[in-house]
């Protein structure tokens, strides 16, 4: 019989705490429509602070404050925007730029780290005197930390590059930071550095820092003006939406020092799988939260039967693509009475066991 579970299946399966869920209850609310929730607006000045932007914007969730950034940067259909092959934006965001927008996706390749060679993005900007055929290349995104490339890390240096290149042919540079502060403590730079050479970047509350949901988009005064417009069209408007900033400041203000302790459990699960025979842990990719792991194909098992094995010993996971998920972690474990269950032999001997398990019920030495 299992007694407790373990979900490593994303950041996002946290829960309100009793902080955020008093915060919430007790909210001074408006509407955030017309302009005029005050706890909205205290969340979004101190994102704007923190990623030293002139302005910010609360809006439901990451896709919808890509979109709006994307849509924001390319307001002529047909525009061009140049972004990683692995990238969230290009995978798993529905699309959304093309349906929507009219915005053409130009795919550079992912390396293992998350970056894109510097030369390679160069080549992949459109010749504008050529625009009878061309689209026009007007964005670049970035991702980071980049979830697709186990939660690695772009380093201030190389977006500094990549903020060059842009600013040089004469265009604009975003940034899907989703995990922005998971980067920032793995790398020990400040967002607000981090992001400098962005004109546009997002921040969700609702994964490793453990806010309920909302994503922030910061920029220009300008660049938001026009973004808050887009959010109401994309129907992201919401009235007392101060019920939800309320928990999100509560995330700034009690969990980014956390995020350091989630990277270290992280590591530490990584360092057990790579003892697991069958399965393949590459230990140095693991930056932050987030683990994944190839299973080999001479063990002879699925990803479907190692998730139901695991799942009867109470650890849930989640498959990803090609690769396995082993655990994303998240503030949960900050919330567990038995947190040691996330460091302690006994996850990576359950793992173990499964794994043996499987290999015995399919014939398997």
């Amino acid at each position: 019989m299992v007694t407790r579970r373990v979900d490593l299946r994303s950041d996002t399966v946290t829960k309100p705490t009793e902080n955020m869920r008093a915060a919430m209850a007790s909210a001074e609310v408006d509407d955030d429509v017309l302009g005029y929730d005050p706890t909205a607006a205290r969340l979004e000045a101190e994102m704007a602070r923190i990623m030293g932007k002139e302005a910010a914007l609360f809006v439901p969730s990451g896709t919808m404050a890509n979109l709006i950034c994307v849509l924001t940067h390319c307001q002529i259909r047909g525009s061009e925007v140049i972004l990683g092959d692995y990238s969230h934006i290009h995978i798993y965001e529905n699309g959304g730029i093309s349906t929507i927008g009219g915005v053409h996706p130009r795919t550079v390749k992912n390396n293992e780290d998350g970056t894109m060679d510097i030369n390679l993005i160069e080549e992949a900007i459109r010749d504008p005197s050529f625009e009878i055929c061309y689209p026009t290349t007007r964005l670049i995104c970035l991702e980071n930390s980049h979830a697709h490339s186990g939660g690695r890390c772009l380093s201030v240096e190389y977006t500094d590059e990549v903020g060059d290149l842009a600013k040089k042919y004469g265009l604009k540079l975003h940034i899907d930071g989703a995990r922005i502060f998971n980067a920032s403590v793995a790398l020990g730079v400040p967002v607000d550095r981090l992001v400098r050479a962005a004109d546009s970047v997002t921040a969700c509350l609702s994964k490793g820092l453990g806010a309920p949901a909302g994503t922030v988009i910061a920029g220009s005064k300008a660049f938001i003006s026009k973004a808050k417009i887009l959010r109401k069209t994309l129907g992201g408007a919401m009235r007392q939406v101060g019920v939800i900033c309320a928990a999100a400041l509560v995330a700034l203000g009690e969990n980014v020092g956390k995020l350091e302790s989630d990277h270290k459990k992280a590591k530490t699960l990584a360092e057990g799988l790579n003892k697991i025979e069958g399965l393949k842990m590459n230990v140095a990719s693991v930056e932050t939260n987030i683990v994944y792991f190839d299973i080999l194909e001479e063990v002879g098992i699925t990803e479907t039967e190692l998730l139901k094995k695991l799942e009867a010993h109470g650890i849930f996971a989640m498959a990803e693509g090609y690769l396995f998920g082993a655990g994303i972690f998240d503030l949960t474990c900050d919330y567990d009475p038995e947190v040691g269950v996330f460091v302690d032999p006994v996850l990576v001997l359950l793992l173990q066991k499964a794994v043996t398990g499987l290999k015995a019920e399919n014939g398997g030495n």
